[in-house]
């Protein structure tokens, strides 16, 4: 038997300066990704205004801020982000860090962020 995949779940998006992303399910109201950080490397300080996420640290370890708290997070461990609270997460590991996110909410499209800092520049 077969899963049948729509074009975007498995779909691996073009690279990111920090890692890379893959999609590996969705649904009405949620979908799910594989985060993987290169070591140093870090997101945009960012905040989404329709959706939540729950992050599953599965590789390495991270920093992650949160607001303006940071705290280190290593395998099995979960973090609760709120919609449009600030996140940023780094890969302080020596390997490269995975993450699986889950994204709950009614808009989950990647132009929901709102960026408040980025080491690449962008807007």
């Amino acid at each position: 038997m077969s899963t049948k995949f729509s074009e975007k779940v498995g779909y691996i998006n073009d690279d990111k300066p920090w890692g890379s992303y893959k999609i590996l399910d969705q649904g009405e109201g949620f979908q799910v990704k594989r985060i993987k950080v290169e070591p140093g490397e870090r997101l945009s300080l960012q905040a989404h205004e329709h959706r939540k996420e729950f992050w599953i640290v599965v590789q390495g370890t991270f920093q992650i801020q949160l607001g303006e708290e940071t705290d280190t997070y290593t395998s099995g461990e979960v973090v609760t982000i709120e919609q449009m609270e600030k996140h940023r997460p780094k890969c302080i590991s020596d390997e490269t860090g995975i993450f699986i996110e889950v994204q709950q909410g009614d808009y989950l499209a990647e132009d929901d962020i709102i960026r408040y800092d980025d080491d690449y520049g962008r807007e």
